[in-house]
């Protein structure tokens, strides 16, 4: 994210409105393919549909060393139910040769529509699923911990795998649709910079 626009997974496109040595603050769009089918899983019958869209993303980053506090929000602009979600992580960073390897703990918080739609369970809901109502709100969705490995090919081509693994709090773990509350994330990704 060293330029002015960027395009980089998971964002679609992203401006950096205000930039610098060891900063960033910005917006992006953002593709989410957090989803639930009623038909993934016996348990979700009778419970509605919840699809993936884009989000606007607003963040901000400050780097003092080795060390990089991270903030960012999501809002839901595709009518999906999925509200708005907020992350805050700090992360320790350290070059190894061609490998930058960074890691630390983060959290991520969740309003109301968020929590009602991927966790909740209303009245009617309940008699069609036979999952128990379970009301829900704003909280902590779930406390986190990252890992990311980047290596330099070259001075434009780049490779990176990421890790995140994450206990759900709050109303996510106490949701009769919660199955289990660790969670294991991780992709790979190979990187160009103009």
């Amino acid at each position: 994210m060293e330029g002015l626009c960027f395009l980089t997974r998971p964002d679609v496109l992203g401006v950096n409105v205000l930039h610098g040595e060891n900063y960033h603050l910005g917006m992006s769009v953002s593709f989410d393919f957090q989803s639930r089918l009623s038909s993934d899983d016996a348990r979700l019958k009778g419970l509605p549909d919840v699809h993936y869209g884009p989000k606007l993303r607003l963040f901000g980053d400050y780097t003092v060393r080795a060390f990089t506090g991270a903030v960012a929000a999501y809002q839901d602009i595709a009518g999906t139910g999925q509200g708005l979600t907020a992350t805050a992580d700090i992360f320790m960073s350290a070059p190894i040769g061609n490998w930058l390897i960074s890691m630390g703990p983060g959290l991520t918080c969740a309003n109301a529509t968020y929590t009602k739609t991927l966790f909740g369970i209303t009245p009617q809901e309940s008699a069609a699923s036979g999952l128990p109502h379970y009301d829900t709100g704003s909280g902590m969705r779930d406390i986190h911990f990252n890992v990311n490995a980047t290596y330099k090919i070259s001075p434009h081509w780049s490779a990176s795998v990421e890790a995140v693994v994450g206990r759900l709090e709050h109303y996510a773990a106490g949701s009769p649709i919660t199955e289990r509350w660790l969670d294991l994330n991780g992709v790979a990704s190979v990187l160009y910079r103009f």
